[in-house]
């Protein structure tokens, strides 16, 4: 999950891992269904699923829900560092969160409410600006904005811990320091056809890495198989639902237009990738922060729009064409809509309601329902007593 352009920059100017935190002690566990959102407005009756907000002023990862068209707040827990970013795993049990101190674990019961685990001790000391758990829930995979590596962690799909107590993470080198987002395909079977992690670099472009989760060493030695894009700023990455097609979001993609940034599409096979006819594709803005990936439409915000102090979310329709061993792909602009100040966060809940999108400079929390693709704003809240800058949302299968 994405977690903000304050990170990235502050990880290029401050490279050294940290070490383990002292722990958990200030995490506590509000009642169930209790309290509202505080400030929020709705022009919407529907309801939600369960959904996670990372707030990095309070240092809080807050669980929340839509009911019948108003912002509730299951529970808000106290991290023990200033966080970075958050995932859950495809299994929905287990949340990952990174924070200054460590990558630390919590439990997923019902109704949403986390339960920290591991003994309220990080399960790693990576300060991880991006993480993501592979889909056999096996592998937890993390990027440090400002170390040259990616890393692999064994855990338990039954825990969510550490699969071998003390283990080694394996690492891979990658050929810039700035991690600004990861990807894992497949993200819908375990299967391994075509496994790949996908590294957002910045000015790096974006690297593609093999992936295999049956092997001890998913990277398997091999190290990285190509710099897929260079030099167009990439800041985020994502994976069609059913691994057809990767998404790459570019700040310079379009460099010769006043709205630079753009939505590069690129087919995903055995053979490596091919970028599509047409791509990259304007975003309307300058700095697309979020990538979010349906069946047949794709939406990206951007956290920078030129001549704006606020962002937006571009929408696009997917249409695929050609034969089944030789699909082809028409991406085609529906258009955009207003967000907040610096979105940095998509998700679509559980119900399909809602896409989710938190702004760092407000409003914490903004609703659109989906039609064929077309967004419509229905609900915004407070995730917190503000200033809280929300940095990501993630939501439970």
């Amino acid at each position: 999950m994405k977690s903000g352009k304050w990170v990235r920059l502050l990880f290029v100017a401050a490279p050294l891992l940290v070490g383990f935190g002292s722990g958990c002690g200030n995490f506590w566990q509000a009642p169930s269904g209790g309290g509202g959102g505080g400030g929020s407005t709705s022009t919407t009756t529907l309801s939600s699923g369960i959904f996670y907000v990372l707030n990095a002023e309070t240092n809080q990862v807050v669980a929340m829900s839509i009911n019948s068209g108003a912002l509730t707040t299951v529970a808000p827990y106290a991290l023990p560092a200033k966080p970075l970013a958050m995932t859950l795993s495809p299994n929905g049990n287990f949340l990952y969160v990174s924070t200054f101190s460590g990558i630390f674990l919590y439990t997923v019961g019902s109704g949403g409410v986390l339960t920290e685990a591991n003994g309220n001790a990080a399960i790693s000391s990576d300060p991880a600006s991006t993480l993501q758990v592979d889909a056999t829930n096996s592998w937890l995979i993390d990027g440090v904005s400002g170390v040259a590596q990616l890393s692999a962690i064994a855990i338990s799909p039954s825990t969510g811990l550490l699969a071998t107590a003390g283990e080694k993470e394996q690492t891979v080198a990658l050929p810039a320091t700035t991690i600004t987002e990861l990807a894992i395909s497949p993200t819908d079977s375990s299967s391994c056809n075509s496994c790949y992690v996908f590294v957002a670099l910045g000015i790096g472009g974006t690297e593609l890495v093999d992936f295999n989760p049956g092997n001890p060493d998913p990277f398997g030695g091999t190290g990285n198989r190509a710099v897929i894009t260079s030099g167009g700023g990439a800041n985020t990455v994502a994976i069609d639902p059913t691994n057809r097609l990767l998404y790459v979001g570019e700040s310079d993609a379009l460099a010769s237009e006043t709205q630079s940034g753009g939505l590069r599409v690129f087919t995903i096979g055995s053979g490596g990738i091919t970028e599509i006819s047409g791509s990259p594709f304007t975003t309307g803005g300058t700095g697309p922060s979020a990538i979010l990936p349906q069946a047949d439409y794709v939406y990206v915000a951007n956290e920078a729009v030129g001549g704006s102090s606020t962002g937006n979310i571009a929408s696009f329709s997917l249409d695929s064409t050609g034969t089944t061993s030789a699909p082809a792909y028409t991406v085609k602009s529906i258009g955009t809509v207003g967000a907040g100040t610096a979105p940095l966060s998509l998700a679509a809940d559980s119900t399909g309601n809602f896409l989710l999108v938190v702004n760092s400079g407000g409003p914490d929390l903004e609703g659109y329902t989906m039609s064929a693709g077309t967004l419509t704003s229905v609900l915004t809240g407070a995730t917190g007593t503000d200033p809280v800058e929300a940095i990501s949302v993630a939501a439970a299968p």
